[in-house]
């Protein structure tokens, strides 16, 4: 059943109301804008720095290099918090256009900052006013008949001119039934409104001139003119439309200058093969040895033609991701999704095929496939060219140049790097400039040489041996002279080297522990710093996946560290990480583990059988693991394939594993009822026991300074919950289908830090009550608890902005404080008893609230 979301108003301004009610009812607001590279540390000077960029931009326009210019090199993350300010006068557009452009806007994924109604009744802007301005990308300034009347307005507009100067801010001016040639000479209303101000003895002569020459500023740029005489809805989509494309450009930018060489020539040979101005349509397979820059070159072409179409779609690392999902249906459901903007349900595989083949008959569409490996991944995802509409591009990566051609693809070969440009990307990497310096010449010669024109080898290397003195450089070099048949791991294995210990535990953890969920959480376990090293040394990447952003590894690093871990020990047990369900029932069974263990992952490949060759497992094999940091044992994608708990364990298994330096336990179907008293894992920062027999966490409040996830999930023996009074920092609850649980905690009800809380259909009949502190929860889950009787009262969590009491059938009032909730997007009141939703005093809650 569709979430039902505030945004009536900005359906009805669209005319689009049948087709978008599904859409945004099911989706909500998608996730930020995706953007494929990250900005690097500099090795150059300051002016060097500035001498290279206005080189770089030479070329570009004058606002792309206004973008460019306010990406720092030398951070590693951008510096905006907002993608667009909105600037208007609410007495004229707050409640009509503004609303509607706000709605859209947040619809496609772009960050908008507009200022809360109740802060217009003063009329100096506040700290937190100029703050937003200075942290976002776009300012919108909405003229209108009353804007120039408002003070506030107007020292808004003069604090968004006077970024847009500093190269922060692009503005984007919007005449909504005003002339710009008045905007520009303040004539008509504004000049009424001028005099106004100038006869006023609170204003100042200096303050008018600087509002004055504000408005001609604004009013010579181009923007767009609304008079009447053509609808809304496409100027608001054209809007979104030219910040999304700018958004594309400027990642290409960046990623380009810092990542591609060579780049135009083999762009320029894929368009020949896709012959793009050609209506029919095409598959193309690109293919080539791994770390040659396949996915790369793909990226390119997406961010740069995806806007010719009318729908696209990227699906990276599909081989990885089809070994650890029973079926190709979570492929599909993104594919789909992506390219209608709203979300699909889908089944399972062969549902998923029925809607493949006949959504898309009638779009044109660009399709990136990432890493294919089989013929039942291009089944699934791209059956046959009458899946798709005229125009329409499909594009795949693939290391098996057979498989393309036993399935009649046209294929483009990706080849290493000639001398040249492998001399660049490696001078790039590790000088910052297209050449090197007189004195490493010969030497990065013979690194060219050996990375063998592989990209991902060159740009790994290159950055390993930035700033590195001329001796670690001829020591690195003659280490690999030593050895005339280096491989590619031995070049690889340079960077790795280089690195710090929190730095090698992390690359290690990601490369042994991919596919699986930690990858999500690692970010809640490792610093900021740590993680951006490794992205700044090409080891790591960021990735979005069902809107959720990821750290990602190539597979040839992923190998290279999994091949490092191996060659620890021949035994598995004194390895540091063991990734293997061999290798841990190995350990398990033969009781080998030591403290050299740090983390385990217990799960099976596709098609993997739990059979009874494993017996009883003693979990006191896990007592002398003295340093495990990480547990994870099966996945949810398993739960059709057989029962975790067929693994047979002679007690309890905390009872016995060191907690001490224990981070993350994801244990699915944890087989035991209770938590022993013993185990106190006060380092623990994630615990997820979902589909667990437990029936009761700890009784008594456990110290957990560290714990920012808990995660118990249909623990359908659950009766309740845990103390949390000393889990100050957590994040996120769910106790989603625990069908046993009828009552709520109070201890939940003053976790500050508390963003996300999922209780739906459980047996709880109230909510919080009393005094409560939950600044920052943003979402919250009560659909299915059909005992649930009453509203809290909201006063103390203003900040939300998704409520769901979905089937909520004993609901039947509103509590009046929900009007306090100016931020709330989505309020799903379907299936509940409630007739009236709002008084008078609650319109205007931002956005419109939809009836049940």
């Amino acid at each position: 059943m569709g979430q039902i979301i505030a945004a009536l108003g900005i359906i009805a301004a669209l005319g689009i109301i049948g087709t978008l009610v599904g859409i945004i009812g099911t989706l909500g607001i998608i996730a930020t804008l995706g953007i494929i590279a990250t900005q690097r540390h500099s090795s150059s000077t300051n002016s060097e720095v500035t001498k290279k960029r206005e080189r770089d931009n030479s070329s570009c326009s004058e606002e792309d290099q206004k973008i460019i210019s306010s990406s720092s090199p030398s951070s590693s993350t951008p510096r905006w918090k907002h993608d667009v300010f909105l600037s208007f006068c609410g007495k004229d557009t707050r409640r009509s256009f503004t609303d509607h452009l706000y709605s859209y806007l947040k619809w496609k994924g772009i960050l908008v900052f507009r200022d809360d109604e109740s802060l217009e009744r003063g009329t100096y802007i506040s700290q937190e006013l100029m703050q937003a301005i200075q942290e976002s990308r776009y300012a919108i300034v909405i003229f209108s008949k009353n804007y120039a009347f408002s003070k506030w307005c107007l020292r808004e507009l003069a604090e968004i001119v006077e970024w847009e100067e500093k190269k922060n801010l692009t503005i984007i001016p919007i005449f909504y039934h005003v002339d710009p040639s008045d905007v520009r000479k303040q004539r008509g209303t504004f000049a009424e409104a001028f005099a106004a101000h100038e006869k006023d003895p609170m204003v100042d002569i200096e303050e008018s001139n600087t509002w004055r020459n504000a408005f001609t500023k604004v009013g010579y740029i181009k923007g767009e003119h609304i008079n009447g005489d053509r609808y809304e809805s496409p100027i608001i989509q054209q809007i979104s439309e030219k910040i999304l494309y700018n958004y594309k450009m400027l990642n290409i930018r960046i990623h380009e200058k810092q990542k591609i060489v060579g780049i135009d020539s083999r762009v320029g040979e894929i368009l020949t093969l896709l012959h793009m101005e050609s209506n029919d349509v095409r598959f193309l397979g690109i293919h080539g040895m791994g770390g040659v820059g396949k996915t790369t070159l793909a990226e390119i072409i997406y961010y740069r033609f995806s806007s010719q179409f009318e729908g696209s779609s990227f699906i990276s690392c599909i081989r990885e991701r089809s070994t650890t999902t029973p079926d190709l249906a979570p492929l599909q459901k993104q594919l789909l999704s992506m390219i209608m903007q709203q979300e699909i349900h889908i089944l399972d595989y062969r549902e998923g095929l029925m809607l493949m083949s006949t959504r898309l008959r009638n779009k044109k569409v660009l399709i990136i496939l990432d890493d294919v490996d089989c013929e039942k991944q291009l089944t699934a995802l791209a059956g046959d060219h009458n899946w798709f509409g005229p125009g329409s591009r499909v594009i795949m990566t693939c290391r098996d140049s057979h498989l393309l051609e036993r399935n009649k693809v046209n294929r483009y070969k990706v080849e290493p790097l000639h001398t040249t440009d492998a001399l660049e990307l490696f001078s790039l990497s590790a000088f910052d400039e297209t050449h090197p310096p007189e004195d490493y010449k010969d030497l990065s010669m013979d690194f060219v040489n050996y990375a063998g024109g592989l990209p991902l080898a060159l740009d790994v290397l290159g950055r390993s041996l930035c700033k590195k003195p001329i001796e670690i450089w001829k020591g690195a070099r003659n280490n690999l002279k030593a050895n005339p048949k280096t491989k590619i791991f031995d070049i690889l294995k340079i960077s790795f080297d280089g690195l710090e210990e929190s730095q090698k535990k992390l690359f290690l953890d990601v490369a042994c522990f991919s596919g699986q969920e930690i990858y999500v959480n690692f970010k809640k376990i490792y610093s900021a710093d740590v993680i951006e090293v490794l992205i700044d040394k090409s080891l790591l990447s960021k990735d979005d996946v069902y809107f959720k952003e990821r750290l990602t590894m190539h597979d040839l690093l992923k190998e290279m560290g999994r091949q490092i871990v191996r060659s620890e020990c021949q035994e598995p047990g004194r390895r540091s990480r063991l990734f293997h369900h061999e290798d841990v029932f190995h350990v398990l069974k033969n009781n080998t583990g030591t403290d050299a263990i740090e983390g385990i992952v217990l799960d099976f490949p596709l098609g993997g059988i739990l059979g009874a060759n494993h017996g009883e497992i003693n979990p006191a094999a896990f007592s002398k693991m003295r340093n495990l940091r990480l547990v994870y044992f099966c996945d949810f994608a398993y739960v059709n394939f057989y029962d975790f708990r067929h693994i047979k364990w002679s007690g309890n298994p905390l009872e016995y594993m060191p907690s001490d330096k224990l981070q993350f336990l994801r244990w699915f179907k944890y087989p035991s009822k209770s938590w022993p008293s013993s185990f106190q894992p006060k380092n623990l920062v994630v615990l997820k026991m979902p589909y667990s027999c437990i029936e009761q966490l700890w009784t008594e409040s456990m110290v957990l300074p560290n714990l920012k996830e808990l995660d118990l999930t249909s623990c359908e023996d659950l009766i309740e919950m845990p103390n949390l009074t000393n889990a100050p920092k957590l994040e996120k609850i769910d106790f989603s289908w625990c069908i046993s649980l009828c009552k709520f905690h109070s201890s939940i009800q003053m976790l500050k830090q508390l963003q996300e809380l999922n209780m739906c259909d459980t047996q709880i009949k109230q909510l919080w009550e009393g005094f409560v502190d939950l600044p920052n929860l943003k979402k919250l889950d009560l659909g299915s608890c059909r005992n649930l009787i009453e509203m809290p009262d909201w006063s103390g969590a203003p900040n939300l902005e998704k409520i769901d009491f979905l089937l909520c059938e004993s609901l039947c009032k509103v509590h009046p404080s929900i009007e306090k909730l100016k931020r709330l997007q989505i309020l799903n009141m379907f299936g509940t008893q409630i007739e009236q939703l709002w008084t008078e005093s609650m319109i205007g809650v931002e956005p419109q609230i939809l009836r049940k």
